[in-house]
C-alpha cells in the first residue's frame, strides 16, 4: 500500500465518519426529548444571580 491510497482511504472514509456524526449530533439536538433541556440551557444568560465566581466573596 503507497502512501497515495492510504491517504485516499483516509480522506474518504474520513468524510463519511464526519458526515455520520454531523448527523447524529444535528439528530441529537433536534430530538423531542431533549428540547427542555436546551430551553432551560438556553436562558441561562438571561437568569439575574450571583455568578460563580462571586458566591463565594
Amino acid at each position: 500500500m503507497s502512501y497515495e491510497d492510504v491517504a485516499a482511504f483516509a480522506q474518504t472514509w474520513g468524510l463519511v465518519y464526519f458526515a455520520i456524526l454531523f448527523g447524529l449530533i444535528v439528530l441529537y439536538a433536534l430530538w423531542p426529548g431533549n428540547q427542555k433541556q436546551f430551553d432551560e440551557a438556553a436562558r441561562i444568560p438571561l437568569e439575574d444571580g450571583p455568578l460563580d465566581d462571586e458566591e463565594g466573596k
